[in-house]
């Protein structure tokens, strides 16, 4: 996964989290899939950050890797 694509599906997912976020009608029922959205899309932000930071210190940025959900939201806390 390059950069690009990375963006694309970080787009696609603020996309989709903005409208569940926006359908009050079935608030309940969009609840968990909201919360799946964000912890993708802290992967996805979290991936990217390893890629450039990979990049600017002369790494390969295809060597970064998903983390896992715990890791990523684990960093805030």
């Amino acid at each position: 996964m390059n950069d690009q694509s990375i963006v694309e599906r970080i787009s696609a997912l603020a996309d989709e989290e903005r409208r569940l976020l926006n359908d009050e009608a079935h608030a309940q029922e969009n609840h968990a899939r909201i919360k799946q959205i964000a912890e993708q899309l802290d992967q996805c932000w979290d991936l990217l950050r390893q890629r450039r930071a990979r990049e600017e210190y002369g790494q390969n940025p295809d060597d970064a890797k998903v983390r896992d959900v715990r890791t990523v939201e684990g960093y805030g806390g």
